[in-house]
């Protein structure tokens, strides 16, 4: 119990140092990287939508 509070502790240590980047982006930067976020989310909706349809046919 004590090795995953531990386990626990460093990762929210590394989360926290590294929660705000410390490099600017450019404005064409954080729109491809907003595009490329949508895009991943819409492909994340599609595979479920697949998965539910599959599973419906059985």
């Amino acid at each position: 119990m004590r090795m995953i509070k531990q386990f626990r502790s460093k990762i929210r240590e590394i989360n926290q140092r590294y929660a705000k980047p410390k490099i600017e982006m450019s404005r064409g930067v954080s729109f491809s990287l907003a595009v490329l976020r949508i895009y991943l989310f819409l492909l994340v909706i599609l595979m479920i939508y697949k998965f539910i349809t599959v599973i419906k046919v059985f």
